[in-house]
């Protein structure tokens, strides 16, 4: 098989997480702001796109190189052996961007390496009047920082938190790859207990029975490069049943509980689509009232965030409780995601450690508190 230079990427913030999980695929990798380098096969396209739970996408760099000027960008497009990539009929959009760079328009810069691919396509084909484009879909990146150009493909298609199993959202729940990212860290491994006591529509428990039961996350959906004609379909269907035979069925207790009846019969139906509903156990409960028989596990959650002013004061006595309840729970290990600044304060306790997210375009802090050490 062919090696090629591949890249992950993931929202700011993940970037150690998808670099270990890439490690312990067996990838050598390098890292820089929102991406994850390392090299393989369509093969390796076919496992990473399977098994990262934290990265949003699986890419082919197919070139770097300096791009000043127009010239030099439709020239290095050209260049490219495009029908190595592309079948005549293949429909290839190109998305852009440009930062800090002399070519700054977006626009023009897609519209020259569209261009630049069509010409090459047309003559290589002997096309005389156009590309039909109706064929399998092909997914063509890019992008320019500092002056420096990178085109890649995209082997996923819909981002990598789009698991399948998540058909009912009920609000703004996380992002699957951002729930699995936090869980990732911290030392959670399927053999102590987790408890999430503001499920919600239940990803963070949901991700946690998956990573328990070594379920790999890309299991139940599709991915771009499956139209790709120059991957073999049976790569995927070996490595799904390879997947099927690393699953495990013995777990620690997983628990979840909402205050909201009708959001956990949503974190039910997600479980059930996922095929973890038997792993979990749900329970109608206020985080005030909560209670657990379980020790020396792990609690991590998302609890309101209060951003708008006429709910700050709801937020404020939810971590109020939160603190009365679960801050006396000193064996269990406990990560809260949050953008309120008053956070500790309210909780009554300083973090150990605090990490800087972003959920989406938010600032978020992970507050983490470690079992005996608060």
């Amino acid at each position: 098989m062919a090696k090629y230079t591949l890249y992950a990427t993931m929202g700011a913030g993940f970037e150690s997480v998808v670099n270990q999980e890439l490690k312990a695929l067996g990838y050598e990798t390098r890292s820089e702001n929102g991406r994850v380098f390392f090299t393989g096969t369509e093969a390796d396209i076919v496992k990473t796109n399977l098994w990262l739970r934290s990265a949003d996408r699986i890419k082919i760099l197919l070139k770097e190189f300096p791009a000043r000027d127009f010239s030099e960008l439709y020239d290095q497009i050209k260049a490219i052996d495009w029908p190595m990539i592309l079948p005549v009929d293949a429909n290839f959009p190109v998305k852009g961007k440009a930062v800090k760079s002399k070519l700054h328009s977006e626009p023009d810069v897609q519209a020259i390496t569209k261009k630049a691919i069509v010409d090459c396509m047309m003559q290589a084909y002997h096309r005389q009047n156009c590309l039909p484009e109706t064929g399998p879909k092909y997914p063509l990146d890019i992008r320019i920082y500092k002056d420096v150009a990178r085109i890649s493909l995209d082997t996923t298609g819909s981002s990598l938190f789009k698991r399948g199993y998540r058909v009912e959202h009920g609000g703004a729940p996380l992002k699957e790859n951002f729930a699995a990212g936090l869980i990732q860290l911290t030392p959670f491994n399927g053999t102590h207990p987790f408890i999430d006591p503001m499920t919600g529509s239940g990803t963070i428990a949901i991700e946690a029975a998956l990573l328990a039961k070594n379920v790999a996350p890309g299991i139940n959906r599709d991915f771009a490069y499956e139209s790709f004609d120059w991957i073999d379909p049976k790569l995927k269907l070996t490595a799904i049943e390879e997947a099927r035979s690393q699953e495990k069925t013995e777990i620690a207790p997983i628990f979840a509980s909402d205050i909201d009846q009708s959001i956990l019969s949503v974190a039910k139906l997600n479980a059930h689509n996922a095929g973890v509903l038997n792993d979990i156990t749900f329970k109608q409960i206020a985080v005030k009232d909560f209670k657990t028989d379980l020790k020396n596990g792990i609690i991590l959650s998302n609890p309101p965030y209060g951003k708008r002013l006429k709910d700050r004061d709801g937020a404020k006595q939810v971590y109020e409780e939160m603190g009365s309840t679960l801050g006396q729970m000193t064996d269990f290990s406990q990560y809260y995601l949050t953008a309120a600044n008053y956070f500790e304060a309210a909780f009554g306790l300083k973090a150990n450690k605090k990490r800087k997210l972003f959920n989406g375009n938010l600032r978020v802090d992970f507050y983490q508190y470690w079992a005996g050490k608060y």
